[in-house]
Parts: structure tokens; C-alpha cells; sequence
């Protein structure tokens, strides 16, 4: 045999091999256990995700896809236990380098790492031998933007996650270059644009003159584009479009997007969460009202797992709009069980206290309203929720109406 066509015939019998491993498995295809594996992630079902996950890694052991597909698992299950899956958790600003953190579950950090690590390590390899190929790009990059991810929310890592963002972002720009049809690479290159269009000035100019290109329009562009197209990516897009339409205060984008997911995603109850959310930021309280009831209504038939004080969350969300609909009585019931509640995150509690002092006004009784804004105030600063901490003082000195 010519050694010209020696990685021909390695290719093909690669292909033969998978073949053979799929009629195993009944004709399943790995990618098609990847896809199903992404869906029931987005469905919030961690356990059947991962099942799918494995399928595919007994056909394929080698597959780039499917180890990122796992440590992305793992990464929200964290991210779901320690309740900040949603908008909220990511309304505010870059403050520090570090970030104080609770260590992961240990299990869920060992499988992070082995299949991130791994992710890399192809994503390396298949970039060294074919240098021109943008898939191979791809790969690389989105295995290090999830790494990145990684050390930024979980381990509060920031700089060693800006470094793995910058070889992310790198690695996607380039993919962009050599196959524009690749709107998919908008995800990490959108991000990262409109990520350092936000941060204060002296971070956003170090992180020009370390490589990142800014501008907020054209990541948003670059989000949506991606967000458009079908890939893997898409609903990572969606996902990230919802919070950069919230963020951008483009309520009515948001709530479309958060529609097209919950039609996606019928099984995962948090983004009815993120509806009413939206519709109060927006001020319809009324969609806001009718969308936290019908997600109250699944997560009291869900029998699955659920975050950490997220009853109160709910709770919570819904009296802010019972308030804002002049509906003291039903807003009252729902802010003591929320307050009750002693999983309840403290940043929840502050905003409940909040709207407890709101009724107190409603009330024309300044004293209580002001006990319980002072209560408000000091657990938004203690939160780190700015927001909740002022509106609280200058509800303080001037009362709500």
C-alpha cells in the first residue's frame, strides 16, 4: 500500500469501526445520542442526559462532541445546585479576580475535568493535523470557552478563566475566517465582544490590549446570527440571547426567545421562571402573574430535584407582581412563605423584605415599611445586590406608592 493512502484507509477504517459499534447499539448513531443527550440537559433531566452521554462515548470513545457534552453537564448540574442558573444570578457586574466560591461536589468536578481535559486534548490533536480545517477549530474552541465558563462561575477563577476565553475566542474568530457559513462560532465570539463592551474601563482597555476585540452591537449580531442557525450551538445562543436582551433592557427580544425555548423545552419549569422575570423588568406585570403561576403549577407536579431555596425564589417572583397588580393579601401570603423558608438565598430574602415594605406603605404604616426596608438594604449589601440595596434605602426615605 502507497503510504499516500495510508490515512485514507485509517479514516475508513475508523468510519467501518463506528459503523459496526452503532449496529451494536440497535443502528443508534452517536451524534444522534449527543443530540438527545444536549435535549434532555436543556430539559433539566441531569440523569438521562447522562446515560445518553455514555451511550455515545461506548460507540465513539474518541468523540470531541460528546466529552464536552459531558463536562457541559456537569457543569450546569453544579450551577443547579447552588441555585444560579438564571438571569438574575447574572445581572451584575465584574467586581474582582477572585471570587469566593463554594467547592464543587467532588464527583461533579472529577467529571468536569476528565472530559474537559479530554475535549482539549482532541480538539488539539485534530487542529495539528488538519491546521485548515474550521470544524477542528471549532472543536478546540468551544472546549475552551467551556473551560473558561468553568473557571469563572464554579471555582471564581477569573484571570485563568480571561486567558482560556482569550484562546476560546481566538480559536472561533479563526473558524469564522475560514468558513463564514460557521455561525455557530458566533456564540464564543459574540460573548466575548459583548462581554468586554460591559466591563469598566480599565478592564475592558486590558482586555483589548491582550487580543479581545470589543463592540456590543456587533456581539449582539454575532449572538443572534448564531442563535439562528441550527447547530449545537443554537440553543447555547438562545440561552445567552436572553440574558444580553435583559441586560440591554430589549425586554420584548427577550420574551420572544425565552417563548422559543420553553416550546424547545417544555420540561425545563425555569424558564417560565425567566418569562415572568422578564415581564416584571418590562412592567407587564399581568404576563408576568399568568407566567409564574403556570410554572409554580409544574414545579408542583415535578418530582425531580429541585435548586436550592428555589420555592422561595418562585414565591418571591410571584408577590412582586401580586404588589405591583395591588393585590396585598395573596403578595402577603406568598412573601412569608418565601421568608419562612430556610433555604431561601439571602439576595431572595432581601428582595421579599423589599416587597414586605412596599405592602407596609400600601398600608400607610411607615414604620413597619421602613423596618422591613432597612432589613432589605442590609441583606442587598450583604448580597451583593446594589439594586435591591438602594431601591431599598430610597424607599426608605421617600416611601412607595
Amino acid at each position: 500500500m502507497k503510504s499516500g493512502a495510508r490515512p485514507h484507509f485509517r479514516a475508513a477504517l475508523a468510519a467501518a469501526a463506528l459503523l459496526i459499534a452503532a449496529d451494536a447499539n440497535g443502528g443508534v448513531q452517536p451524534q444522534d445520542l449527543v443530540r438527545r443527550a444536549a435535549e434532555a440537559t436543556y430539559n433539566l433531566d441531569y440523569e438521562q442526559a447522562l446515560a445518553l452521554y455514555r451511550q455515545a462515548l461506548a460507540i465513539d470513545p474518541e468523540s470531541a462532541a460528546t466529552h464536552r457534552g459531558i463536562a457541559s453537564l456537569a457543569w450546569l448540574q453544579v450551577l443547579f445546585l447552588r441555585g444560579t442558573v438564571t438571569v438574575d444570578d447574572y445581572m451584575g457586574k465584574l467586581a474582582s479576580s477572585e471570587i469566593k466560591l463554594e467547592p464543587p461536589p467532588p464527583a461533579l468536578a472529577q467529571l468536569f475535568h476528565h472530559h474537559i481535559d479530554r475535549a482539549i486534548e482532541l480538539g488539539k490533536q485534530a487542529v495539528r493535523a488538519r491546521p485548515s480545517d474550521a470544524g477542528a477549530h471549532y472543536a478546540l474552541g468551544a472546549a475552551l470557552g467551556l473551560a473558561a465558563s468553568y473557571q469563572g462561575s464554579v471555582e471564581g477563577k477569573l484571570l485563568p478563566a480571561f486567558r482560556a476565553a482569550r484562546r476560546a475566542f481566538d480559536a472561533h474568530e479563526k473558524v469564522l475566517k475560514l468558513d463564514p457559513s460557521r455561525k455557530e462560532a458566533g456564540l464564543v465570539v459574540g460573548t466575548y465582544r459583548y462581554a468586554v463592551s460591559t466591563l469598566p474601563a480599565p478592564l475592558r482597555w486590558m482586555a483589548y490590549l491582550v487580543g479581545f476585540g470589543g463592540g456590543r452591537d456587533e456581539g449582539i449580531a454575532l449572538l443572534e446570527a448564531a442563535a439562528a442557525h441550527p447547530s449545537e450551538a443554537q440553543p447555547d445562543a438562545r440561552f445567552a440571547l436572553v440574558l444580553v436582551y435583559n441586560r440591554e433592557r430589549r425586554y420584548d427580544d427577550a420574551l420572544r426567545v425565552v417563548r422559543q425555548l420553553e416550546q424547545s423545552y417544555p420540561g425545563n419549569r425555569l424558564l417560565w421562571l425567566e418569562e415572568g422575570s422578564t415581564a416584571l423588568r418590562a412592567r407587564r406585570n399581568e404576563e408576568a402573574r399568568r407566567a409564574l403561576e403556570d410554572g409554580i403549577a409544574k414545579l408542583a407536579s415535578d418530582p425531580r430535584p429541585r435548586m436550592p431555596g428555589e420555592e422561595a425564589y418562585w414565591r418571591m417572583k410571584r408577590a412582586t407582581a401580586l404588589v405591583l397588580l395591588k393585590q396585598p393579601e395573596p403578595a402577603r401570603d406568598e412573601l412569608v412563605a418565601a421568608l419562612a423558608d430556610a433555604d431561601a438565598r439571602m439576595w431572595v430574602r432581601a428582595r421579599a423584605h423589599l416587597e414586605m415594605g412596599k405592602l407596609a406603605d400600601l398600608a400607610g404604616d411607615r414604620t413597619a415599611a421602613r423596618r422591613e426596608y432597612q432589613a432589605a438594604a442590609t441583606l442587598g449589601e450583604r448580597s451583593n445586590d446594589p439594586q435591591t440595596r438602594d431601591l431599598a434605602k430610597r424607599l426608605a426615605k421617600n416611601g412607595y406608592k
